[in-house]
This record gives structure tokens, C-alpha cells and sequence, in this order.
């Protein structure tokens, strides 16, 4: 008879190898999936991407251009400060020496005043409220001690200003880098994104940016813009003979621009000052909210944190420095969230 002996159970030792084994199996599928390249993102997707890092790239620019004309301005008050300590010094030490004469013709005459020889040994500043109040020294000696009170404090304010300017530089040096860094990154960051693309499918990038402009340019044709008057007159024929100049961040002019580096350009053409950065232009001038009311030359601002500036060019059209990859352009403005405009 046939032998119906039960088949033996593996091992402990068995049935550990094969779950461990199954685990393994597992894993390995799981990191095979995760490895599989994914899906090629559409040249819309691309665009989109590309979009959203020049707009972040832009704005980071805006805060480099703050940082940047807060640097320089720093720099020019500690200089400032920096020359009138040094004046103050040499007029500190004019004064020590007219006290030094003063006791020396005490001395040839047969002895230094009590008051005189305290100040050359120490600051005067706690002697001579005491001494005042005692009637210990002259009023010629008095008046000296107090000039000279006056101007160590004087000095030791100053220096304190300058340290504490000095800090702030140096805090804004740091953030200058850091916001460079971040512009190049989002930059390097959308050349990578368009380098993925093939070559039709950035020639149709390419067609469809130029169709911007050139929607722009025939709606300003149309509305025959009339040139504008006085100084917004001026600043905006400055910019349109800027059109096709390319846009590089942190740029203001002759010949490539960032967007208020543009406006700020187009303006100091005109005989006019007005702040480096878009946020900063956006408080000066009488402020405009509807676009019927705006004049061509003005401000017109874009976006909810004022990142970006153009000059109005009439039609609803407007004259800016678009973004990297970009030129000068005329550009309808209803491709960006129109926030108001600024009369100068």
C-alpha cells in the first residue's frame, strides 16, 4: 500500500530564510518602481514651471535690488560718519592741547590748578559736575572741561552709531547673498526645465513668447499712443527707445534692464529721482486704480507684492522689462494682475 505519510513542516529555520526572502523580493520591486523614470513632463507643464520660477526669480531680484541699494546707502552714511569722527578727533585734540598749555603756564608759575591736573590724569566727566558745584575751577578752565565734555560724548556716539551701521551691513551683505543665490538658483533651475524640451517644442516657447509681444505691440499700434507730456513724457520715450534690450536681473541700463532697473532708468532721463526697487516706487506719486484714468508714462504695478513695474503705454498696453529670457516690450496688461498705477 501506498505510504499517506504527512509531509514534514519546514524548519523554523527555513521558513525564516523564505520570509526574509519574500521581503526582499518585495522591497526590490518596490525600489525598481520608484527608480523607473517618470513621465517626461508636457511642454505645457515645462512652460508653466518656467513661468512660476521667472516670477519667483523676479521677485527675488526685487529684494536683492532692496538689499543691495541699503548696502550702498549704509556704506555712504558710515563714511559719513566715519570723517566727522575723525574731525571731531583732531578738535578733541586741539582742545586737550589748549589744556595742556593751560597747565603747563600753571606750572612755570608755581603750580597746576587741583582741576587741571584731575583732567590730565582722568575724564573729566564726573570731576566737573563736582567741581562746578564746589567752585574748584575757574570759569576759563570750566568752559574748556565742558567743551571737551561735550565733544567725548559727542564722539562716543558717533563711534556707537557707526558700530551699530557696521552690524547692519554686514546683516545685509549676508542677505545680498543669500537672494543672489536664490535668483541663480531659480534661474539654473528653468534653463534646466527648458533643456529638456526638445527643439520643435522650444521653438513653439519661443513663437508663443514672441506672440506676446507682438499682441502688445499691435494693440499699442492701435490705440496710437500719444505721446506723453512733461516728465512721464520724457521717462516713457526713454524707454521705448529701449525696446529689445534683454532683460538681466539686477541691471539698470544703458543697454539690458531688470523691470524697475527699466523705470528707474526711463525716469532719471527725465531729469527725475525715483527709488531702485518696484516696491519702493510704489509709494511715491499719486496712486491710480482704474486703468481708464491712467496717462502714458505712468508707474503701473503688477501682482499682489508689487514684484513688477512697467510704464503704461496707453490701450491697456504696457512698455516693461518682462522677465530673463526676455526684451523690452510692449505686453497687454491684462497678461498680469494689474494692481494700480503711480502718477510721478
Amino acid at each position: 500500500m501506498a505510504s499517506h505519510r504527512r509531509p514534514k513542516k519546514p524548519s523554523r529555520a527555513r521558513a525564516t530564510v523564505l520570509t526574509t526572502a519574500a521581503a526582499a523580493a518585495v522591497a526590490i520591486s518596490a525600489q525598481a518602481a520608484d527608480a523607473a523614470p517618470s513621465a517626461k513632463p508636457s511642454k505645457d507643464e515645462v512652460k508653466s514651471k518656467v513661468d512660476k520660477l521667472y516670477e519667483e526669480a523676479e521677485q527675488a531680484t526685487e529684494k536683492y535690488n532692496g538689499a543691495k541699494e541699503k548696502q550702498e546707502q549704509l556704506q555712504k552714511e558710515i563714511s559719513t560718519i566715519q570723517d566727522n569722527v575723525a574731525r571731531g578727533q583732531q578738535e578733541l585734540n586741539k582742545l586737550r592741547d589748549g589744556i595742556g598749555s593751560m597747565a603747563a603756564g600753571q606750572y612755570r608759575s608755581g603750580g597746576i590748578d587741583p582741576s587741571i591736573q584731575l583732567f590730565l590724569s582722568s575724564d573729566p566727566d564726573d570731576y566737573l559736575d563736582r567741581a562746578s558745584t564746589l567752585n574748584q575751577v575757574s570759569g576759563q578752565q570750566a568752559d574748556a572741561l565742558k567743551t571737551i565734555q561735550d565733544k567725548q560724548r559727542q564722539l562716543a556716539q558717533q563711534r556707537a552709531e557707526a558700530t551699530a551701521k557696521l552690524k547692519d551691513l554686514a546683516a545685509t551683505r549676508t542677505e545680498l547673498g543669500a537672494k543672489k543665490k536664490e535668483v541663480q538658483g531659480k534661474l539654473a533651475e528653468a534653463r534646466h526645465l527648458l533643456d529638456s524640451l526638445t527643439a520643435k517644442e522650444k521653438a513653439d516657447l519661443e513663437t508663443a513668447e514672441q506672440g506676446r509681444a507682438t499682441r502688445g505691440t499691435d494693440r499699442a499700434a492701435i490705440g496710437r499712443i500719444t505721446p506723453g507730456t512733461g516728465r512721464a513724457g520724457a521717462a516713457f520715450a526713454a524707454a521705448q527707445s529701449k525696446i529689445g534690450s534683454p532683460y538681466v536681473y539686477t541691471h539698470t541700463g544703458p543697454s539690458s534692464f531688470d523691470c524697475s532697473g527699466l523705470t528707474s532708468w526711463a525716469y532719471a532721463q527725465a531729469g527725475v529721482t525715483i527709488p531702485r526697487t518696484s516696491e519702493a516706487q510704489a509709494t511715491i506719486g499719486q496712486r491710480i486704480y482704474s486703468q481708464s484714468q491712467l496717462q502714458v508714462g505712468d508707474l503701473v504695478f503688477f501682482y499682489g507684492d508689487l514684484h513688477h513695474v512697467g510704464l503704461y503705454a496707453g490701450n491697456g498696453t504696457v512698455l516693461h522689462a518682462p522677465h530673463s529670457g526676455a526684451f523690452v516690450r510692449y505686453e497687454a496688461m491684462g497678461d498680469m494682475p494689474f494692481q494700480f498705477g503711480v502718477r510721478v
